[in-house]
């Protein structure tokens, strides 16, 4: 209700005289990018991101994340309308940061972190926030195109295929919005962030993996314990060695800053791992959108196993 109502018609705000040059022309952008995303994307045509609210903070919630001290099962909440998600959300940090020390007492792993949005999956008209507005045009428009990929689809229970799917369409949507507004140096530097993003993902896979085979193995928990430590202490020189092999630059040293751990690792393969299925739907459609949101409803329609059966 809060960030409800601080938020404004898109419109007003650009015609409002307090409005700064940069937020107006950063509004400016973002109705072009919403239209785009019902013309070209198919997405739906409402009030969200139509409207814009400067809630005064940083991020909008914070989320935790939790995993067994020997795991990289994410611990699983349940609501009444999004059904079963791999996190928990707060509107306040402190409220956040007491669940995350009431688990780590219990020797959960912990992740922590802010978000800049989310979708209220069309149960009501979702802002544009001072939070993601100043994003480079890549990130807002995909953004927007993510948030409204769940307004379209959303399967309860089944965060993996959620987040693969909507990051699918943000994806492809920051592709043909480059397209269309003929900047192909954008569309390249979205490239090669996407290149880094991949080597960075493969890295943590390779350390989630890692961890994985350890907590599989029948070793008394000190021992455990042990060896889960000097893992993670090569994977961080792991991520140096990257650095300074050129693979990877400086961009992924503030998600770093925070450290691994089962937590962190099982979101990270929680958001990734089905994105490679859902682009070859994509392209058994050649591209066509509404082709592509029908087999993937058929798709939400199966088993959570035959789903991700398919898609792997």
């Amino acid at each position: 209700m809060e960030v409800m109502s601080e938020s404004r018609p898109i419109t007003k705000v650009i015609t409002d005289p307090q409005t700064t040059p940069e937020i107006r022309e950063r509004l400016e952008k973002v109705l072009l990018i919403r239209d785009f995303a019902v013309t070209a994307l198919k997405l739906p045509d409402n009030d969200s991101y139509r409207i814009y609210a400067d809630i005064g903070r940083p991020y909008v919630v914070w989320n935790v994340v939790a995993a067994a001290e020997f795991s990289l099962e994410p611990k699983q909440w349940c609501f009444p309308v999004a059904g079963c998600v791999s996190y928990r959300g707060y509107f306040k940090q402190k409220d956040a940061e007491n669940l995350a020390s009431n688990l780590q007492k219990e020797n959960y792993d912990i992740d922590l972190y802010g978000v800049q949005a989310y979708s209220t999956l069309n149960w009501f008209n979702d802002p544009v926030l001072n939070t993601f507005i100043s994003s480079s045009d890549a990130r807002l428009a995909g953004l927007i195109f993510h948030e409204l990929a769940h307004q379209l689809i959303y399967i309860n229970g089944d965060t993996s295929f959620n987040e693969a799917f909507a990051m699918t369409v943000q994806i492809e949507g920051v592709r043909r919005w480059f397209q269309q507004m003929g900047t192909p140096d954008e569309w390249q530097r979205f490239l090669e962030h996407q290149v880094q993003g991949e080597i960075f993902q493969n890295y943590l896979r390779t350390t989630h993996n890692q961890l994985e085979a350890l907590y599989h193995k029948d070793l008394p928990s000190d021992q455990m314990r042990t060896e889960k430590k000097r893992l993670i202490s090569e994977a961080i020189a792991d991520f140096e060695e990257l650095k300074s092999s050129a693979q990877l630059d400086h961009r992924f040293d503030q998600w770093m800053s925070r450290g691994l751990n089962n937590a962190r690792l099982a979101g990270i393969a929680t958001y990734r791992e089905l994105i490679p299925g859902f682009q070859i739907v994509l392209r058994q459609c050649q591209g066509d959108l509404s082709c592509f949101y029908i087999q993937v409803k058929k798709l939400g329609k199966l088993s959570r196993a035959e789903r991700l059966s398919q898609l792997k």
